[in-house]
Parts: C-alpha cells; sequence; structure tokens
C-alpha cells in the first residue's frame, strides 16, 4: 500500500537523508503571482475588494464583513449538545495547559544601580483564522483563541471563509466555538483576501471600521500561505503552515491496527497530507498495509485517504534500529510525531525535532487535534528544525527595560567608550561621556 524506502544499514547524513525522504512539494513562490493582485485591490479598496473576491472564490456575497453578534448567540443554541460538551472540554484542557506557559518579568542586577528587565507584553491586536474548506475546524478556533487569551491579548478578531449553504455566514460550528470562547468579533472572509484585510483594515459596508492587526495566527492553504509570506513585517505571522504530516516511529512490538488507523486519520485531511511510518519491523510494515487496505476502504472520505497515502508525500521508511529510526524522524521534524516503540517514553525523550510527540499506543494524534489539552498549530514541512508550534509565547513580546544610575553608568562609562570607538563610531561614546563634563572616571 505504501511506497518504501529502504534505509537498513545505510541511514545517510542529514542532508542527503532530508532529500530522500517523503515530503509534500509545495511552491509557496509559485502561488505568489496569483495572490499579490487580490493583497494589492484589499490595500487599496479594503472590505469592497475582499468582498468580490469572495464572491468570486467562495461563490457568495456576505452582506457585511463582520457577524453580527446576534447569530454568534443563534448558532451557540442550535449546536448539538454532545458537541458543546466536546468543544467545552476542549477549551478546559487547552487552558490548563496554555495557563503555565505565561511568563513572568524578570529583573536581573548586572551592577550596583544597574539593572535589566525583561517585561513580557501580549501583542495588541491579534488576526486569528480558522480555515473552513474540505472541513469544517472549531478546533482550531480554540487552539488559537486560547494561548491569545491565556497572553493577554486585548483584541481578537477570528476569520472564517463564508458558507453559502449558510446564507454567506462562517460555519455554525465555528461562530459556536467562537460565542463559547468569548470572541465577539467574527469576520466572514477568508484565503489571500483575509490575510490582506486583517493586515490592512478597511471599512464594513455598514460603514463601522475594520481595525488592522499586528499579528496573523492560524493554518491556511497555499494561497492563504502565500499571503502571509507577502505580507509578513507589515503583519507578524506565526508560520507558513504547509499539509499536514504524521510520522510514526514504531518496532515490532507496535500494534499494526494502531498504527494504521493513526496513518488514515491524518490522510483524510487533504490530498497532499503526509503519512509516514519508519520502522525497525518488515513485518509490521507488512501487516499496516494489509490493515490499511481494510480501512481505506471503509473510510468515509476513501478517495481523499487513497490519494494521500499514494502520494510522494508518503510511505514507510525501514530502518536496521531505533536509533537509526531516530536520526530518520529528527531529520524529517514531523509535525505530528507518534512513538510507538518498546519503552517509547525513553524513546520520545531522546527526540529532537518535532511540533508534538504523542507516546505509546494510547496517545493518538487525534487526541491532540481536540482534547490532550496541547496545541495542534504545529510546524510544518520540517520546521519542527527550528521552530514551535502556537503557544501563549507566540502572542508576547519580550521587552528590555534597562534602568541605570549616575554610578552605575559612570563605572562601565570606559568600557563603552572603547567599544564605540573600535567600531569606529565615536559618537556611541560621546553619548556617554557627554553626561559626566567633570569626567566619567
Amino acid at each position: 500500500m505504501l511506497n518504501r524506502t529502504d534505509l537498513r544499514g545505510r541511514v545517510p547524513a542529514p542532508g542527503q537523508l532530508r532529500a530522500v525522504l517523503p515530503r509534500a512539494e509545495v511552491d509557496v513562490d509559485a502561488a505568489l503571482h496569483q495572490v499579490r493582485p487580490v493583497v494589492e485591490a484589499v490595500r487599496d479598496r479594503g472590505a469592497e475588494a475582499a468582498l468580490e473576491y469572495t464572491e468570486r472564490f467562495d461563490r457568495v456575497r456576505p452582506s457585511s464583513v463582520r457577524v453580527p453578534a446576534d447569530e454568534l448567540r443563534r448558532a451557540l443554541a442550535g449546536l448539538d449538545p454532545a458537541v458543546r460538551e466536546a468543544i467545552e472540554e476542549s477549551i478546559a484542557r487547552a487552558r490548563v495547559v496554555h495557563a503555565d506557559q505565561r511568563r513572568a518579568d524578570v529583573t536581573t542586577t548586572v551592577a550596583e544601580g544597574g539593572t535589566v528587565t525583561e517585561r513580557w507584553v501580549p501583542v495588541g491586536r491579534v488576526g486569528l483564522y480558522a480555515p473552513g474548506g474540505l472541513a469544517v475546524y472549531p478546533s482550531s478556533v480554540v487552539m488559537n483563541v486560547v494561548p491569545a487569551q491565556a497572553a493577554g491579548v486585548g483584541s481578537l478578531v477570528l476569520c472564517s471563509p463564508p458558507q453559502a449553504d449558510f446564507d454567506g455566514l462562517p460555519h455554525p460550528t465555528i461562530l459556536a466555538a467562537a460565542e463559547l470562547l468569548g470572541v465577539d468579533e467574527v469576520w466572514a472572509v477568508g484565503g489571500a483576501q483575509a490575510v490582506a484585510l486583517l493586515a490592512y483594515g478597511g471599512t464594513d459596508t455598514d460603514g463601522a471600521e475594520l481595525e488592522p492587526v499586528d499579528l496573523v495566527t492560524g493554518p491556511g492553504n497555499i494561497y492563504l500561505t502565500a499571503a502571509k509570506r507577502m505580507l509578513r513585517g507589515i503583519i507578524g505571522i506565526d508560520s507558513e503552515a504547509g499539509p499536514t504530516e504524521i510520522a510514526i516511529l514504531a518496532d515490532g512490538t507496535a500494534d499494526p491496527a494502531h498504527v494504521a488507523a493513526d496513518l488514515v486519520s491524518q490522510a483524510e485531511h487533504d490530498t497532499l497530507a503526509a503519512s509516514v511510518l519508519v520502522t525497525t519491523s518488515p513485518e509490521l510494515a507488512d501487516a499496516v498495509d494489509a490493515e490499511l487496505v481494510r480501512r481505506v476502504a471503509a473510510t468515509k472520505h476513501t478517495e481523499r485517504v487513497t490519494e494521500a497515502l499514494h502520494g510522494r508525500q508518503s510511505g514507510t521508511v525501514l530502518v536496521s534500529t531505533v536509533d537509526d529510526g531516530l536520526a530518520v524522524v529528527d531529520a524529517y521534524a514531523a509535525e505530528h510525531l507518534e512513538i510507538q516503540t518498546e519503552d517509547a517514553a525513553a524513546v520520545a525523550a531522546r527526540v529532537r525535532n518535532a511540533g508534538a510527540i504523542f507516546v505509546g499506543p494510547y496517545a493518538p494524534v487525534s487526541l491532540g487535534d481536540y482534547c490532550a489539552g496541547s496545541n495542534h498549530v504545529l510546524p510544518t514541512g520540517g520546521f519542527a528544525r527550528h521552530s514551535s508550534g502556537l503557544s501563549v509565547q507566540s502572542f508576547l513580546k519580550g521587552i528590555h527595560v534597562i534602568d541605570y544610575s549616575a554610578e552605575a553608568l559612570r563605572e562601565v562609562a570606559g568600557k563603552v567608550v572603547a567599544l564605540a570607538n573600535a567600531e569606529d563610531l565615536p559618537a556611541h561614546g560621546e553619548a556617554v561621556t557627554a553626561r559626566f563634563p567633570e569626567g566619567a572616571a
């Protein structure tokens, strides 16, 4: 079922290894030329342009960008009680985890009379994006909003594409999740035009101000990602999210039914979703392939899953040892990494590169998607080698506050002057000595 790469006895060096591992090909630069006119039109004409592109791309034109507050309340009132209970549990667990991420201000005494304080300040206004394409993601609303609220962000706006089936409103489950979280500003706009409107702001159809934001977070398709890349600097962004990924490091102790089920669960996201098994056991690989045949035929999104599993981004990698497997998964740097081996916790502790690590047979990725308490907005495309997932820190800025007395400055003045002169920036030194006309020393 899955394509195989045999690295038994010959795991290449990291640079070569990255080249031979399965990975989706996503060319964000190629999408920039399609996104540029959208972004520029929204920059120049604001909400009117955003609504025009929404009508073209989503085949519906909302009467206004901002969703009326009574629509949020109506959506929550109509929400299936079981779904409401599940969202509330997801919110509660995420709040417990993210509350512990809040950083405290720290003051360091560098010298007598001289201190440096690192002060953590929340971003002023944030745009949060919840996709609405092949699937509806109220869980993404939770994962974006909870850390922003925990960071103390004072102004939040949630964007989600309007749906023709719901009279130009975002999906009611998205609206209900926003209401449960206390987010009262929701814009019915998606894709590149959403990012542009968040960056530049505008005026709604009723004359109300649509204020620009400082930071945009949340995953989306390649056009949204291209808009993020284009507008980075005007706004901050969390990451350039690519197709979703799962890698599973497993040995012969793993249950092939668990492994296959988890590979299928990731593949149902998107035809470009990556499902990768790294294993020391050819027997497990064979058993997983057999299990996949049965599960793929029985799953709801058979066509989508089949295309994803047969794509170049998915496959099985055979290795000789768990140590070799660790080298492979560290080079791959998966968004989601499951460890299904003997002594899984010890193996997981040795992983350096992953967006999130799921340990043992009872921590599937879908738990993290919804109710583990962890965040599911994670780095893709190998970015986990250098980047983290969304967290409270994503919404905080560290500001150094420097407070020196005259004596503390006098004590170090000679060193400042010496370094300024060494860099041929004498005015830097003079800015210090000007404070001591009688002489610094």
